[in-house]
């Protein structure tokens, strides 16, 4: 290693003593530039909208039916199962923090980015999917940027979480092209 490479490391022995420090904190680090609290309400929003996606899809997978719906209703349950996925990923993370993860059923809907939606028939509701998709990459990009390097480990969960969320809107929209036969958006 060239003189100076590693200037940007702490010590061994400055590391030992920082961990050994402040133990109540768990994993949240003296060196964490986030606001812990802010963190932790901005993910029980995340959970929350993760939950009525997991919701939303579960309830259009029943709901689905016509002669094309044994296929739409499997994609919607493999999406809920999924959004399942981000939410308890975003409930670990709010554990980490020192947080409690809010389940209550009670103001879920507020508490979300993303509407539950009503059903209707199949291209309705591949629509609302398709809306409440694209209502959470707009939402997940803007708390990426929010958290900058300021917290990388929540940045890093949001990202992959995002990259996800885009997949699922790419399915939605090729449902949504291959029911109707058009392009619901322009590409």
């Amino acid at each position: 290693m060239a003189d100076g490479a590693d200037s940007f490391l702490t010590d061994v022995t400055t590391l030992r003593e920082r961990a050994r420090k402040s133990l109540d904190d768990g994993a949240v680090m003296p060196t964490y530039k986030g606001d812990p609290e802010k963190t932790i309400e901005l993910l029980q929003s995340v959970v929350a909208t993760e939950l009525v996606c997991v919701l939303r899809y579960r309830m259009h997978a029943i709901s689905a039916d016509g002669i094309t719906s044994e296929s739409v209703s499997a994609e919607f349950e493999e999406h809920a199962v999924s959004e399942q996925k981000h939410m308890q990923m975003a409930a670990e993370r709010i554990d980490q923090l020192g947080g409690v993860p809010n389940f209550n059923p009670e103001g879920l809907a507020s508490r979300s980015a993303t509407e539950y939606g009503d059903g209707g028939n199949l291209v309705e509701m591949i629509k609302q999917n398709l809306i409440a998709e694209r209502i959470v990459i707009e939402h997940y990009q803007e708390l990426i940027r929010y958290f900058g390097d300021d917290d990388p480990t929540t940045r890093i969960m949001l990202e992959h979480i995002l990259a996800e969320e885009e997949d699922h809107a790419s399915d939605m929209h090729d449902l949504l092209v291959a029911h109707e036969g058009k392009p619901f958006l322009k590409g």
